[in-house]
């Protein structure tokens, strides 16, 4: 067995955890020994696996990718947002964790970021990701991983995923749903706590409404009309506004749950309120909630609107019945924006570790 055609134990469902563990000639109910190991503990070394016979355990380090990532730099951020860069045998990725609140045992809510790629096809004109182009896919593993290891670097249970990392989760398909399916079932994380982000993939769109999961899905729009919305978004050409939000109808004609809709409000770009309402239109009666988001500044051409420009913006649509918020900005000074720390570690460019 070649160490590509190793499984990972991050990314195997219960039924392949036990097959696993019968083919190493173990009985069945170390696949859950296993599973508590992997999933709850966050543990990627066979050697830890302290309950687990120790012949077993000499197969699953010969046998298994126990973990396949490690971690290269880790900035922290004033308000406690924390970056991750990990390298990995073909390329690097990011993921964030952001807590939220601070109750008596920690945090109210820790929401992780993961990518499902490492780089990004899409090429969106404002995205640090696009800017380094597309390398290759990663496996539901490698998106679990990425959770488990945050987790337990942090010491606090994430409650909530995001898939809005690096990468465009609709042209890795497969791999995100199974990662979805390994985040609710195995790691233990509420259906309901799992956003997927897109750019407007229309087919991943229909694919996914006839799962009929019950997460949320946010569509990246960032323009009210096809002209704009071509140049920031260049997949627009191929699946345009009025088909995206025919899939956006479907989407919630199946599921039942309202959409999301980020908008990223560059200055002077598509920040005013003739494009407000433009976008009010475009939305029409569709339930969905808009999520403004004052851009993360990246090596282009682009700046930050003013604020005054940003509440106009939400005033119009919330005038017009359409529930807005604006994303409150969190890691600005740990290169927080997707692919701005990896294009800069590629690029041998400094970045110190630990807080910013």
């Amino acid at each position: 067995m070649t160490e590509t055609e190793r499984p990972h134990l991050a990314g195997l469902p219960a039924d392949r955890l036990e097959a696993l563990v019968v083919a190493a000639g173990q009985p069945g109910y170390r696949a859950r020994q296993l599973a508590r190991w992997v999933f709850k503990e966050g543990c990627f070394a066979p050697e830890a696996m302290s309950d687990l016979p120790a012949g077993f355990r000499e197969w699953l380090a010969a046998h298994v990718d126990a973990g396949r990532l490690r971690l290269l730099q880790r900035r922290e951020a004033r308000d406690g947002t924390r970056k991750y860069l990990f390298g990995h045998r073909d390329g690097t990725l990011e993921s964030v964790l952001m807590p939220y609140g601070e109750g008596l045992d920690g945090p109210d809510r820790v929401t992780a970021c993961i990518s499902t790629q490492v780089g990004c096809a899409v090429g969106c004109a404002f995205c640090a990701t696009g800017l380094a182009g597309f390398q290759r896919n990663v496996t539901a593993g490698d998106m679990v991983e990425q959770v488990l290891r945050m987790q337990a670097e942090a010491g606090h249970r994430i409650t909530n995923v995001v898939f809005m990392g690096m990468g465009e989760p609709f042209l890795n398909y497969d791999e995100t749903l199974a990662a979805v399916h390994l985040l609710n079932k195995s790691v233990g994380i509420g259906m309901r706590h799992l956003t997927l982000s897109t750019s407007g993939i229309v087919p991943g769109i229909r694919r996914l409404a006839a799962e009929r999961l019950q997460l949320t899905l946010a569509i990246s729009i960032h323009a009210p009309d096809d002209a704009l919305r071509d140049r920031l978004v260049p997949i627009n050409r191929k699946y345009p506004l009025a088909d995206l939000r025919e899939a956006m109808v479907d989407y919630f004609e199946q599921t039942g749950r309202r959409l999301s809709v980020e908008y990223v409000l560059l200055d002077d770009v598509n920040d005013h309120p003739d494009q407000a309402r433009a976008l009010s239109r475009w939305i029409g009666d569709l339930p969905v909630h808009v999520n403004l988001i004052p851009f993360n500044a990246t090596d282009t051409v682009f700046r930050t609107s003013p604020p005054a420009r940003v509440r106009q913006f939400r005033e119009v649509l919330e005038a017009a019945g359409h529930p807005a918020t604006v994303r409150r900005e969190r890691g600005a000074e740990i290169d927080g924006a997707c692919g701005q720390l990896r294009r800069r570690y590629e690029e041998g460019q400094p970045v110190e570790s630990g807080k910013a």
